[in-house]
């Protein structure tokens, strides 16, 4: 548990332990979310990577990708068939 002050100006310093433990550096936006009973603060760009994360979740399994190369081969199978697409005809 950590405390922190807020300043006449609503300023608020976020203890360095916390900006660790979530990721947070200068610069950064934060998320306030209002829930019965408090606020809880996120880190947004975290929260995007956790909900892009669960929407992929069992994508690699089901386009059969095991391990780096098979990825790394699937875009460049994807990449040849946008080059012919748009460009074998031109060539």
């Amino acid at each position: 548990m950590e405390l922190a002050k807020v300043t006449s100006k609503g300023q608020v310093t976020i203890p360095v332990s916390i900006r660790k433990r979530m990721g947070i550096k200068d610069g950064d936006k934060l998320l306030f979310i209002e829930k019965p009973g408090g606020v809880v603060m996120m880190n947004p760009t975290l929260m995007a990577l956790e909900k892009i994360g669960r929407a992929f979740e069992g994508e690699a399994e089901r386009l059969g990708l095991e391990n780096e190369d098979d990825v790394v081969a699937m875009i460049k199978e994807i990449r040849r068939e946008r080059w012919e697409k748009n460009y074998a005809d031109n060539a």
